[in-house]
């Protein structure tokens, strides 16, 4: 690990001040947020990330940052929350299971206790070429250099939002579920607070896969708002190698208002086929306000995924992807609500 200065802010704007810096997105920007450090303490040990300067957000105090609560206007969730605070909440158990069973479903419970849920939908791709400084050929970590992915050893990888540059897979949970229910995220930066629809914070790779998100240097996420009534009729549905601390091949966040067989809203969110969290948008045009049956079900999820690019190894993923989807709109269709 390279030196780096260590910040602990008594305020949000003096961290904010302090996090003020150049850089070509936020993740490659020298000035970093500190929160849980799960993911940005393993890339600096291993020489991902080269920051020169850490501030500690981790006991700022602030009720924008923390807590949950609801109104009329939607669910908010300060950033700083942990995800095994929010994976343990009853109130999200209830009426956004989605939410509560991609944070259950995700890493393992010592990780869940650090993690926080802000930092959580910025971690970076586990794309063992990203994370192995060995390999010279990455766009994430070396603009130009090349994707050794595309014909090395490919089968995490994604096959939906991909280009010629980059391959390399979202690797949360937590993300597919706001992305599902049209979450908001809310950011404070040097240029003041505005906020982001979460359909529009992570960037596809493109041109530019060092670029990952819409952040600005220096920008915070502060909270998550998710608008309108709760989503009881909702579940995460995560397929991996095995039950417990893996990654997804394939993962489905739905949420479902149904009037009798007539799904009247759906919401489908993607997760381990794709590079950024994915809305199945295809897949819901095609089942919105119709009959919601097991045929018609998997013609939109097989749809979702005619666009799909597989490489050698991640061709089994364009029909796991809409296998998982069958079955977790399936079994939301069947909930008790």
């Amino acid at each position: 690990m390279r030196p780096f200065t260590y910040e602990r802010p008594k305020a949000i704007a003096e961290a904010v001040s302090m996090a003020r810096s150049e850089g070509a997105g936020h993740v490659n920007a020298p000035v970093q947020y500190l929160g849980g450090g799960t993911t940005l303490l393993d890339l600096m040990k291993l020489d991902v990330m080269q920051p020169t300067r850490l501030v500690d957000i981790s006991r700022l105090d602030d009720r924008l940052l923390r807590g949950v609560s609801r109104n009329r206007e939607g669910l908010r969730i300060g950033a700083l929350s942990s995800m095994a605070e929010l994976a343990d909440n009853g109130m999200l158990a209830r009426d956004y299971p989605v939410l509560q069973q991609s944070l259950w479903l995700a890493a393992s419970q010592q990780l869940r206790n650090m993690a926080r849920v802000g930092g959580n939908v910025l971690q970076r791709t586990r794309c063992p070429y990203f994370r192995d400084t060995s390999y010279s050929e990455c766009n994430k970590r070396i603009p130009g250099s090349g994707c050794a992915a595309m014909d090395g050893v490919n089968r995490l990888h994604a096959v939906l939002g991909v280009s010629d540059k980059c391959i390399a897979a979202y690797p949360g949970d937590w993300a597919q579920g706001l992305a599902a229910l049209d979450a908001v995220v809310e950011v404070l930066g040097p240029g003041g607070a505005r906020s982001v629809p979460f359909g529009e914070l992570h960037r596809p790779p493109g041109e530019t896969p060092h670029i990952e998100t819409s952040l600005q240097p220096g920008e915070l996420i502060t909270g998550f708002v998710v608008p309108g009534e709760p989503w009881p009729r909702s579940l995460y549905r995560k397929v991996r190698d095995r039950e417990s601390y893996a990654f997804a091949n394939a993962s489905a966040a739905v949420a479902l208002r149904m009037r009798g067989d007539v799904a009247e809203d759906i919401r489908i969110g993607l997760g381990g086929v794709a590079t950024t969290p994915w809305r199945a948008r295809t897949a819901e045009g095609m089942l919105r306000g119709k009959p919601l049956t097991e045929a018609a079900i998997r013609a939109a999820a097989e749809a979702e995924f005619a666009q799909a690019r597989p490489r050698e190894h991640n061709r089994f993923k364009v029909a796991l992807g809409p296998a998982t989807i069958t079955r977790a709109l399936l079994e939301a269709k069947a909930m008790e609500v």
